[in-house]
């Protein structure tokens, strides 16, 4: 039942920000790796995923927007030979990758995408104004449907609340 329960939606400029919504080419601020006296940072455009809750995007109770990343699969799979194996993609798929979400391909009319891969390991805040701003004169963007977006949500929480143990309990024999 493929049909009941898509996993993407187009949202026009003026609606909300929620948790799920994709922003192409959006500007991440990134600082140099040592302080000196005269900063220079880089600006890279990145395609992201909105990972802040919908709750407090739509009441404003943030200064600061969480973004991650996004990489259609064909991309993703440059950066390792794992990923380019049907297991990588598998393991990809189960959620057993620690730091990556798998996401659907969209086929959307003029919103297609290849399967999406978010990368968690890449966080970034971008100001809320900058964000509503910037949606506002992009046009139509795309939102990750529910229960899809909870699955993102989850996924993104387990992979910032491990826990290393400092000594596991050992294997049974």
């Amino acid at each position: 039942m493929p049909g009941e329960y898509p996993w993407y939606d187009i949202v026009k400029s003026e609606e909300d920000i929620m948790q799920g919504d994709f922003i192409k080419e959006c500007p991440v601020i990134i600082p140099p790796s040592e302080i000196s006296d005269e900063v220079e940072v880089r600006i890279i455009n990145y395609d992201v995923v909105i990972m802040s809750q919908s709750c407090d995007l739509v009441q404003r109770k943030l200064d600061l927007v969480l973004v991650c990343p996004i990489w259609p699969l064909r991309e993703f799979e440059e950066r390792s030979d794992f990923f380019k194996s049907r297991k990588g993609k598998e393991e990809l798929r189960q959620g057993n990758v620690p730091g990556y979400h798998l996401l659907n391909k969209c086929e959307i009319d003029r919103f297609q995408t290849d399967y999406l891969v978010v990368d968690f390991r890449s966080v970034y805040s971008v100001p809320f104004d900058f964000v509503i701003d910037l949606v506002k004169r992009r046009g139509k963007r795309l939102r990750l449907l529910s229960p899809y977006r909870e699955h993102l949500s989850q996924a993104f929480a387990r992979f910032f609340m491990r826990v290393g143990l400092p000594v596991d309990i050992p294997p049974f024999r």
